[in-house]
């Protein structure tokens, strides 16, 4: 059983007990958070497409904690102007368990 969900501008597939890094969602460990905007669900036999949302269903989670990714360069030049900027990133993360998804 598993679902196709909307948060935070993106759109991730929860099953029951996997985690998950979503956005930074600014939350404090060990908070539960309901996502009910679920596009797509399926039981293992049945699969119940929304339009746009399926009524009814629905997504809980716990949060587990926040983390950043690994580090990725980023670096621009302009050719025979001698101008070079090298800066890095790390993106912010919040990490979620899926305690139950309800197919509506």
């Amino acid at each position: 059983m598993y679902a196709i969900f909307r948060a935070l501008g993106k759109q991730f597939r929860a099953e029951k007990g996997k985690q998950l890094r979503l956005p930074l969602m600014h939350a404090e460990p060990g908070t539960k958070v309901t996502f009910d905007e679920v596009l797509l669900t399926s039981d293992g036999e049945t699969v119940r497409a929304g339009t746009p949302l399926v009524k009814g269903a629905l997504v809980k989670a716990q949060v587990v904690g926040e983390g950043k990714e690994p580090k990725i360069q980023v670096f621009k030049f302009k050719r025979r102007k001698n101008y070079r900027r090298k800066t890095g990133h790390r993106q912010r993360f919040t990490e979620i368990k899926i305690t139950d998804v309800r197919v509506g």
